[in-house]
């Protein structure tokens, strides 16, 4: 058996070099090839169940609260959703899909392009992402005069719509939703592409960037936050008997197999 000890020094090691690594690697021309290769959701066709299945294999190697497979926290979350929000099927369900996009790791992309905070690249990078006084130097969008100012490429107040985030499984979900056409409301689609947000939805920052509708859209996406942050637990949920229910979630918003 492998020491327990040696496990907890293992994942807090590598919790702090895989949000370095992204720091480092994050810039406008990596995050456009990671949407180039991606958006198209042309390299599988499954269902819902069966990528949130795939998930019994991974482990967020950025997480520090998780250490079990990340379809656990999937239930966890819609679970938490589903006793304070009852009336809200999408809401429920959109804890259930928040971080299938984490599947790029199955399929050969490293865990720093997919998991992690996300945030604006093609501007200036705020003092609240994570390890911004160290792996940022080593950023080259730091120092192109094109992308390290205030609002860089973008005019002030444009909206997140047009703003290009670095890459990761929550821009990669959204696209495989709206690709789809699943006929989730505007603010679970938020609340998809922007959980990870951390320097927006926790810090305040990128607020020049925010138009009207991101200010509407902001309280609902705090409100998911706190279902995917404080609903993990090691008393894992009985998936068995919850796969009925979410099925059927799953059968109203985004029924059969969809593009990936």
């Amino acid at each position: 058996l492998q020491d327990p000890t040696y496990t907890r020094v293992y994942m807090v090691n590598v919790v702090v070099v895989v949000p370095k690594i992204l720091t480092k690697y994050t810039n406008v021309s990596v995050s456009l090839s990671f949407q180039l290769e991606w958006s198209n959701c042309n390299h599988a066709h499954m269902t819902v169940m069966e990528s949130l299945d795939a998930l019994d294999q991974l482990v967020d190697q950025s997480d520090p609260d998780v250490d079990f497979p990340n379809s656990y926290h999937a239930y966890q979350t819609a679970e938490g959703i589903r006793r304070a929000h009852p009336d809200k099927d999408w809401f429920q369900l959109v804890g259930l899909l928040h971080d299938i996009g984490k599947i790029l790791a199955l399929w050969g992309e490293p865990q720093w392009s997919v998991v992690g905070d996300t945030f604006p690249v093609g501007c200036k990078f705020q003092n609240s992402i994570v390890f911004r006084d160290s792996s940022f130097s080593e950023n080259v969008d730091d120092k192109d005069p094109r992308y390290n100012t205030l609002h860089g490429v973008y005019k002030p107040n444009c909206g997140l719509e047009n703003v290009l985030m670095s890459w990761g499984h929550d821009e990669y979900m959204y696209q495989v939703m709206t690709f789809n056409k699943c006929p989730l409301p505007e603010e679970g689609l938020c609340m998809i592409r922007f959980h990870s947000f951390y320097p927006w939805h926790t810090h305040g920052d990128y607020m020049h960037l925010c138009n009207e509708k991101d200010q509407k859209m902001l309280p609902w996406v705090k409100e998911f936050n706190q279902f995917d942050l404080y609903t993990k637990s090691t008393d894992l949920p009985d998936v068995k008997s919850l796969k009925p229910y979410y099925q059927s979630l799953i059968n109203k918003y985004c029924p059969g197999k969809l593009h990936w």
